[in-house]
This record gives C-alpha cells, sequence and structure tokens, in this order.
C-alpha cells in the first residue's frame, strides 16, 4: 500500500491520501482520544505522541500535531493507517454515532431562503476547495447578517484562515447575497 502525503496551508497539519476510500461522503472530526472512539483509525491516530486533531474526509485523512517535527510523527501516521487497512476494519464502528450535520444551526425562519442559497454556495464553491487543503467548512448560523461557520480539520487554527473567511467565503457571499455582512468562524 502506498500512501500519498500533501502539505496544507496550515503548518500543524498534513494530508494522508492512502489512494482507497475513506469515508466516501462526509467528513468526520475527532479533537481528541475520547472522541475518537467510534472511529477505529482515528483512535490509532491518536495513540501517535502528539497528534492533536484527525479528520476522515472522502478520500483523505488530515492529522493535525502538537509541537514535534513531522519527520518524527510521519512514519508512525503512515504505520498507522496501514495496520487500519490491513486489518479491514470499518472507518467508523458505529454509525450511529454520527451527529447530524444541521445539528445545533441557528438563524431566524424568515432568513430560510437567504440560508439555504448560503448553504447551497458553501457546498458547491467553497467545501470542495477547503477539502484540497484538508479541511471542512460547515455552516452553522446565520444572525443580521453575520455568516456563523465551523471550521475543521486543517482549517482550524490555520493562519490563512482568517484571509480564506474575509477574501474568499465573505466576498463570495456578498457578491450573491447582499444581506451577508460579515463571516465569522465558531
Amino acid at each position: 500500500m502506498f500512501i500519498q502525503t500533501e502539505t496544507t496551508p496550515n503548518p500543524q497539519t498534513l494530508k494522508f491520501l492512502p489512494g482507497r476510500v475513506v469515508l466516501g461522503d462526509g467528513v468526520r472530526e475527532f479533537r481528541s482520544s475520547a472522541d475518537a472512539a467510534p472511529s477505529p483509525l482515528a483512535s490509532r491516530l491518536f495513540e501517535v505522541e502528539g497528534v492533536t486533531g484527525v479528520l476522515l474526509g472522502s478520500d483523505f485523512i488530515a492529522v493535525t500535531k502538537a509541537e514535534p517535527e513531522w519527520h518524527h510523527l510521519k512514519p508512525a501516521i503512515l504505520g498507522a493507517i496501514m495496520e487500519h487497512y490491513l486489518a479491514g476494519e470499518a472507518m467508523i464502528a458505529d454509525e450511529g454515532a454520527d451527529a447530524a450535520e444541521d445539528e445545533g444551526e441557528f438563524f431566524e425562519a424568515a432568513d430560510e431562503e437567504t440560508v439555504g442559497m448560503i448553504k447551497e454556495l458553501i457546498e458547491e464553491r467553497v467545501r470542495p476547495a477547503v477539502a484540497q487543503d484538508g479541511g471542512d467548512i460547515t455552516f452553522k448560523g446565520f444572525r443580521d447578517g453575520v455568516v456563523f461557520l465551523n471550521m475543521k480539520g486543517a482549517c482550524s487554527g490555520c493562519p490563512s484562515s482568517t484571509a480564506t473567511l474575509r477574501n474568499g467565503i465573505q466576498n463570495l457571499l456578498r457578491h450573491y447575497l447582499p444581506e451577508v455582512s460579515e463571516v465569522r468562524a465558531v
């Protein structure tokens, strides 16, 4: 098995491409070993000292580290991914543990049409580009012209995430929806 790696705009996150389906549809983020319990692979990755986050995407695994250098962590991470695939385990052991994507969303009923357009733009234009960098962005809420987005994987804590929000996503949403005044990460 050959696993490719790619850097991301976040120097703390590396993207691993196993050349096989990881989740297929959707993403799952794990921020601690306790959160990783539903995923045998994420649990294995958190056993590697220095791993602080795991994002499983359609065909990639984004791993975020603490302070150690990548050249110390990379072989252990590659080994954990290979062990997982060789063991033939499921990516998510308990599919019922998956929380609904829209859980905890907030917006006024009067803004439902605007929110629908915001979600469509994020889904079609933003998420595919962000996934290329090992991350994910999902809609969280809309209030008083402000769009709130949840940033995951390489996007969470990325030094360039503010520029992505302001110069990319905010400008895109404002272009199509004048009622959007600002975009913020939650």
